[in-house]
């Protein structure tokens, strides 16, 4: 079984690996079932989908009618006006089969500019707060990717009282010293306000550049055992507070479930600076 946290202060205990469904983009429901019954088999309890993943709303809204009270279920909404983001909930909902969500967040939203529309009055955090209060989720958060992130993140925790935050934290990313001390800033706050943070990108080896893509990431990840494994204990044992979000690949789901329900607080830390150097590691965003 997996290790669990408390999820902030939403009152959840969710496992440390929550289940990051833009896996299920383009997979069928029978594939989709077959993951149902691995996340059950390992305890996973946390499912993150978007509005904007494909078909993954679509798969795990059949699930919902006998499994709704095993999982914390959050979505994301991507569209940045007020209009735009109410019908984007609607349709989430009914793809899910809910009348509510735990965690309903505003995706990837990294861009200054998009940044500013959606914070100011008639964006799209507007349409999140209502729904709030509606009861059509019981909390709201904020995700997104980028160097850039951990400071916008942080200038959101002053702009709306957000439950969550996702954002990467793998080893090359945190080799960038800008963005390790604002990771660093964001998590102190974090800490302070009780918010829960989810990282993504955990197992990232690189941009996939002239390499095939051989997986449905649109970065290149690691894919042998020991490396996902290291990478994985790296994260958990380096921010014991945080959630490691799955990468986005059904085939490669068991081999993260694996290394993640095998993790020892106490075993030593992984050498990644021996792993990045071995498997050429590079960051994603620069």
């Amino acid at each position: 079984m997996l290790p669990t946290l408390p999820f902030g202060r939403t009152g959840h205990l969710s496992t440390r690996t929550i289940f990051g469904a833009a896996a299920f983009w383009a997979v069928s429901q029978k594939v989709a079932n077959a993951t149902l019954d691995l996340l059950l088999r390992y305890g996973v309890n946390h499912i993150d989908t978007a509005a904007s993943y494909g078909h993954s709303e679509e798969r795990i809204g059949p699930w919902m009618k006998r499994h709704r009270d095993d999982f914390f279920l959050a979505t994301k909404v991507e569209e940045r006006s007020y209009k735009l983001a109410w019908e984007s909930i609607r349709r989430s909902l009914k793809r899910l089969r809910v009348e509510q969500v735990d965690l309903l967040q505003l995706h990837n939203l990294g861009d200054p500019t998009d940044w500013e529309t959606v914070m100011n009055s008639g964006g799209a955090l507007d349409a999140l707060l209502e729904a709030r209060q509606q009861g059509l989720t019981r909390f709201i958060g904020i995700t997104g990717h980028g160097t850039q992130i951990a400071r916008l993140h942080r200038l959101a925790l002053d702009r709306a009282n957000f439950d969550a935050v996702l954002l990467p934290y793998n080893y090359p990313m945190m080799q960038n010293p800008q963005y390790a001390a604002e990771f660093e800033n964001l998590m102190k706050v974090c800490r302070e306000r009780n918010v829960a943070v989810q990282t993504i990108k955990s197992l990232a080896q690189g941009p996939w550049g002239a390499h095939s893509h051989t997986r449905t990431t649109w970065y290149k990840p690691l894919e042998d055992q020991a490396d996902m494994a290291s990478a994985i204990h790296w994260v958990f044992a380096t921010r014991p507070n945080v959630f490691l979000n799955t990468t986005g690949d059904v085939e490669l789901l068991p081999h993260v479930l694996d290394a993640a329900s095998r993790f020892d607080p106490n075993a030593p830390i992984p050498d990644m600076a021996a792993v990045a150097e071995a498997r050429q590691m590079k960051p994603l965003f620069v």
